[in-house]
């Protein structure tokens, strides 16, 4: 009997986080994945252009998106699809062209006081597609989940990084809108929302230039 109980409890200690691996580790996410880029940029500018409120939908799409990213980074599935460099081109040009598109509308943004011109914010199913296909996402997350080491056997790492970073993405990015959020105000005047969406407009290409190049 005490074989049969210590075969049971044998795996235990392998299942034993590193919490003194936890804080770092969601310190360099906070850092390297929550810098400025295409999908934290995105958020803040669909959140100070179109409110808080209607910007949840494009909210939710992009962290359902960058999650998909971190399980594919989890799973291996990145080694797989770096083998292959045209779908590489293909992400790294989606995300370019839907980027300078998003940035478009925002430059072109009207004041939110102006309600003569309804407009929409981007759906969940493109703010999803756009963070699959942001290259700083796989770049970002595949250095964070290389860097730390949480538990002993590989799944039980791989389990416990996957879920710090799942909660550190949905952080971050709610974070992100409400510092679009912050910027609402500014945006009710004309001449201030011309300046401001223009300046973020171009520091939306400006990140997407400097993921793409990377």
């Amino acid at each position: 009997m005490g074989h049969g109980l210590a075969a049971v409890l044998a795996p235990v200690p392998a299942l034993v986080l590193r919490w003194d691996a936890v804080f770092p580790l969601m310190l360099a996410s906070a850092a390297v994945m929550g810098s400025p880029g295409p999908a934290t940029l995105s958020v803040a500018f669909v959140a100070s252009t179109f409110g808080p409120r209607r910007a949840v939908t494009y909210l939710l799409g992009v962290i359902v998106g960058t999650v998909v990213v971190l399980f594919a980074v989890a799973s291996g599935v990145t080694a797989t699809l770096l083998t292959f460099p045209a779908l590489r081109v293909v992400l790294i040009a989606f995300s370019a062209v839907y980027l300078f598109w998003l940035a478009y509308r925002i430059a072109t943004a009207p004041p939110l006081a102006d309600q003569r011109a309804p407009r929409h914010p981007p759906p969940f199913a493109a703010a999803t597609a756009f963070a699959i296909a942001n290259p700083k996402a796989w770049v970002a997350t595949t250095a964070v989940f290389a860097g730390a080491r949480l538990a002993e056997t590989a799944t039980a790492d791989a389990l416990a990084k996957t879920a710090v970073l799942a909660l550190m993405i949905v952080l971050i990015m709610v974070g992100w809108l409400f510092v679009g959020a912050s910027f609402a105000p500014l945006l009710r005047n004309a001449r201030r929302a011309r300046v401001v969406n223009v300046t973020l407009a171009v520091a939306l290409v400006v990140t997407t230039v400097a993921a793409v190049v990377r």
